[in-house]
């Protein structure tokens, strides 16, 4: 950590770290307090993220927090390519659940195309979204331990979700940037032998999150840590834009699988878990009962599974499938002019958002009749959860900054988009 000079900070920042609503000067700060920089080359900011912290002594008085050290212009981007060019960069957003990305992103070009994917596409989606969230979840614990001093646990998530990423190498032939949605379905099939996999593993999580859960929910420095710190309440959670598992650690029984339900989550049964304390604690058993819900999710899934196509046939709008470029003149043509040119969608604009690991993750597209699109926003969970740290650390100690960091699972990917 670094201590900040009156040259390096801007009126901006000088308003928020006064908080705005005291008679303090910036002159009397400086003099009676200290500022830090914590990050942006920090190990528990989670990626490069600055925090400004006004401390007296080790109480934090205002925090400002700082995203932009990752910005790589993704939404920019998406004007100079095609639909379907932009999916790879859907993985580098929150790279912890590329295939939830990529779902989401194809879910929204969809809809601008007015076209569906086959039931087929869409459980695999579904089932693929899923363990993205088992995935982030068991990173987002076993980091938030680490945090705090047990690295055991850690190693133990990760030795799951080593499993989990076995099952992309099988299904997708990746195991981090998958790449795997395609406009209209998915890129190939699942073998009947990965299913029987996925069943044992299905099996045998249950046992494993026991075997965490045994470990931290009995260590008393872990539970000391975490209950009491950074809490926030239901109704400033909405008002700052808390989403997903942070939303939902205040009491907000909100979920969009539930609220909005997309794909086939109408049909699956499924607990919406919610915790009512709003502080770090809570945010980790939320977590931890998602993964059980996932899994009961995918266990589901693999039952309703059903036979048919992965990809729609739609040769205007989707890209043929090669069998038919190889062999037929109309979908040749076709498969050119959605290479070179894209696809034209019709002139609008469309909103569409899914339940990401991290919360909601949204696509606001504007079409102006080209093959790519004139505008995109991203609504990224991550950076909207960030805005919840200057009233998560007020009042608490330095040392509960790591903590509270660590209890909201930010990915600076999808932050700085």
């Amino acid at each position: 950590m670094d201590r900040v000079t009156k040259d390096e900070l801007t009126p901006k920042i000088v308003s928020a770290l006064l908080n705005s609503d005291t008679d303090i000067s910036l002159d009397d700060a400086l003099e009676n307090d200290m500022i830090l920089s914590m990050g942006p080359q920090h190990p528990a900011t989670h990626g490069v993220l600055r925090l400004l912290l006004r401390l007296d002594g080790e109480t934090i008085m205002a925090c400002v927090p700082e995203v932009g050290y990752l910005h790589r212009g993704y939404e920019k981007m998406a004007e100079n390519m095609s639909f379907t060019e932009y999916i790879p960069h859907t993985d580098r957003l929150d790279y912890l659940s590329p295939p939830a990305n990529n779902s989401a992103y194809a879910l929204a070009v969809e809809k601008l195309l007015g076209i569906e994917a086959p039931p087929r596409a869409q459980y695999i989606r579904m089932m693929m979204m899923e363990f993205s969230r088992i995935c982030s979840h068991l990173v987002a614990i076993g980091s938030l331990a680490m945090d705090i001093g047990a690295l055991t646990v850690f190693l133990w998530t990760l030795r799951e979700r080593e499993k989990v990423l076995n099952f992309y190498d099988e299904i997708c032939g990746a195991r981090f940037t998958t790449s795997y949605t395609r406009i209209g379905g998915v890129a190939q099939d699942v073998k009947p032998e990965t299913f029987k996999g996925i069943k044992q593993f299905l099996d045998e999580f249950e046992s494993n999150i026991h075997e965490f859960e045994k470990l931290l929910n009995t260590n008393k420095i872990f539970i000391q840590r975490l209950e009491g710190i950074g809490q926030i309440s239901a109704e400033d959670a909405i008002d700052i834009g808390l989403s997903g598992p942070n939303l939902r650690a205040c009491g907000v029984e909100f979920d969009l699988r539930r609220a909005t339900p997309y794909y086939f989550y109408n049909d699956i049964d499924f607990k919406v878990v919610t915790f009512s304390e709003g502080d770090a604690l809570a945010r980790y058993f939320v977590r931890c009962d998602e993964l059980r819900e996932s899994r009961k999710i995918i266990y589901q899934i693999l039952d309703k599974m059903p036979n048919g196509e992965i990809m729609l046939n739609s040769p205007k709008k989707v890209t043929p499938r090669k069998v038919e470029i190889y062999t037929k003149m109309e979908e040749l043509i076709h498969d050119f002019m959605i290479t070179n040119f894209g696809v034209n969608p019709p002139i609008g604009e469309i909103y569409s958002a899914v339940e990401n690991p991290k919360g909601e993750l949204g696509f606001y597209i504007v079409s102006n009749g080209e093959g790519h699109p004139w505008k995109m926003k991203i609504r990224s969970p991550s950076f909207c959860n960030i805005q919840s740290l200057p009233l998560l650390t007020k009042g608490y100690m330095i040392s509960d900054v790591v903590a509270i960091i660590g209890s909201i699972d930010p990915v600076m990917g999808e932050a700085d988009k």
